[in-house]
């Protein structure tokens, strides 16, 4: 059973700045800092923010990429009992507008550059303060002059006003002795993500101090054998906003390692990195490793240095593990969970021969049951079924979306339990192997993504009576993303392109059909019912015969 040493986050990292006080703890873009120097901009910003307002359960959306900033505005909401709500950096002012509005948050952090769509939405929502900062702004001098000089750093107007603040001067300015007391429990709530819905709507998923500590030390439990607390250099392989970025970079924060920070994606820097200050640890979605391999540079670096690599967040295609076991002599260690489970459910343990096809041990602080889908009545011994999840500290509802969590958070024998909707196979040591996952959601790089969101947008255009969107499956995304549509009969001259013109408006850029096909029906059900599964059905045998 693992070790939870302290009952809040933040206690959490205050043991880790005490033991580990002049290691690194951030590296970014060459940047260094110390776990003292982190700690103590950290709580500079909380006396700050604490200046402005900002108080016990107040809630403040992180807008921002994989920076610094990201790091210390987290810790610093969590010293004050505030709850953090990191959203993608990439939504779009719709989507900002609902998750500020169903959260009720008055604060937003915000790079300069995506600043204008917080402007578009301030007065529509409840937003009090915004504190704006940019990619570069706490580097040096010098590195911000040349990033400038190259036109290397984007940059965005910096606006002006009584509710704008900016990131830089909050940090100058406070005097961290005028912090009030920390005061927390480990069953407070101190952070909450938002998940894709089967409504279309995303739900926000609130953690508790202790449920996001158990998942920490659980990930961190894997490769503890082999690579000791304190000792190990993660790159950041994913976004801070989602729980496998949180589990492994916080997570390595929280356990005295040293965590580098890469603004975004660009694989000849992740490998630059990995080699210069010699990385152990690495994680990120099927997708990602397949681009590794497939780069045509990759043969110009050394990324020796790497000895646990962590891949989770879709189903890894078996010949991307064996050509990375070939490539690399090491294997890709998988993991299969969920934002409602904080993460892990099943792991793989660093040194431990993994079955061929499986997604991990399931860990020892959850509790599984395989039920048939329909009934919920547990499956025979060794058969597949529904898999159902359950935890001491476990997520126990959506924020302010009761019939959602009716749906999926169900009691049986006096247990609260998580409906995955994933089909799955587990056998007799554990090993989980995950067969199929629900049809209204589509894996796509890495990202879930709700076909009835695409559809309400769609739907949404004044040409479009009628959409259905699915799933095709696909070797380097994992499915792409098809959308089939009827027009008014007396609609004419709408093409695809415009329709995907008007998606790329209203989504994240990810979650925007790349296929559009017109029908003049849609296959329903007696009442009415969209039937998904036979377009699925339709696009799976188109895909057998080509």
């Amino acid at each position: 059973m693992v070790e939870i040493p302290t009952h809040t986050i933040y206690e959490q990292f205050g043991k880790a700045a005490r033991d580990f006080s002049e290691k690194q703890a951030l590296l970014y873009i060459g940047q260094t800092y110390t776990y003292s120097q982190l700690q103590e901009a950290i709580e500079r910003l909380a006396t700050s923010l604490y200046g402005l307002g900002i108080t016990k359960r107040e809630r403040a959306i992180l807008y921002l990429p994989n920076c610094p900033q990201w790091v210390m505005a987290w810790l610093a909401l969590l010293r004050l009992g505030a709850v953090a709500i990191p959203v993608s950096p990439i939504y779009t002012p719709i989507d900002l507008k609902y998750m500020i509005n169903d959260s009720g948050a008055e604060t937003i952090f915000c790079l300069d550059t995506n600043f204008g769509y917080v402007s578009q939405v301030f007065h529509e929502t409840g937003l009090q303060r915004v504190i704006i900062t940019n990619m570069a702004e706490l580097l040096p001098w010098w590195k911000r002059v040349i990033g400038m000089g190259f036109d290397k750093i984007p940059r965005g107007k910096a606006p002006s006003g009584k509710h704008i603040h900016g990131f830089k001067g909050l940090l100058k300015r406070a005097d961290a002795a005028q912090l009030p007391p920390y005061e927390a429990e480990k069953e407070e709530t101190i952070e909450m993500l938002y998940t894709g819905g089967t409504t279309g709507l995303p739900k926000g998923v609130p953690f508790a101090n202790i449920t996001f500590l158990e998942s920490v030390a659980e990930q961190r439990a894997m490769s503890e054998a082999h690579i000791p607390k304190g000792q190990d250099i993660v790159i950041q392989g994913g976004p801070l906003f989602h729980i496998l970025g949180q589990a492994m970079g916080l997570g390595a924060l929280l356990s005295g390692d040293t965590l580098i920070l890469l603004p975004k994606v660009n694989l000849d820097g992740l490998f630059a990195q990995i080699q210069r200050y010699g990385a152990t640890t690495f994680f990120g979605v099927p997708t990602m490793y397949r681009m590794i391999l497939e780069h045509d540079r990759l043969d110009y670096y050394d990324l020796g240095s790497l000895k646990y690599c962590f891949c989770a967040g879709d189903v890894l295609p078996v010949e991307v593990g064996e050509r990375w076991v070939k490539k690399f002599k090491k294997p890709l260690h998988q993991g299969y969970g969920a934002t409602e489970t904080c993460g892990r459910v099943s792991l793989t343990p660093m040194g431990e021969e993994a079955p061929l096809g499986s997604a991990g041990k399931i860990m020892p602080l959850q509790s599984v049951r395989l039920t048939d889908p329909d009934t919920l009545e547990p499956v025979p011994q060794g058969k597949p079924g529904e898999l159902l999840v359950s935890s001491e500290h476990m997520v126990r509802a959506y924020w302010n979306k009761p019939e959602e969590t009716d749906e999926c958070f169900v009691e049986r024998e006096g247990r609260l339990w998580y409906r995955t909707r994933d089909i799955v196979h587990i056998d007799e040591n554990g090993w989980l192997f995950y067969l199929d996952r629900s049809v209204d959601m589509i894996k796509h790089k890495g990202y879930r993504v709700a076909s009835s969101e695409i559809e309400s947008v769609l739907q949404g255009h004044p040409a479009v009576i009628d959409s259905c969107v699915v799933g095709i499956k696909d070797e380097k995304v994992g499915e792409r993303i098809k959308a089939f549509v009827v027009l008014k009969e007396d609609v004419k001259g709408v093409s695809a392109y415009d329709l995907m013109r008007w998606c790329r408006e209203k989504l994240a850029p990810y979650k925007v059909p790349q296929y559009i096909e017109f029908r003049d029906m849609l296959p329903k059900s007696k009442v009415g019912k969209l039937l998904r599964r036979e377009l699925r059905a339709e696009e799976i045998k188109k895909s057998e015969e080509a």
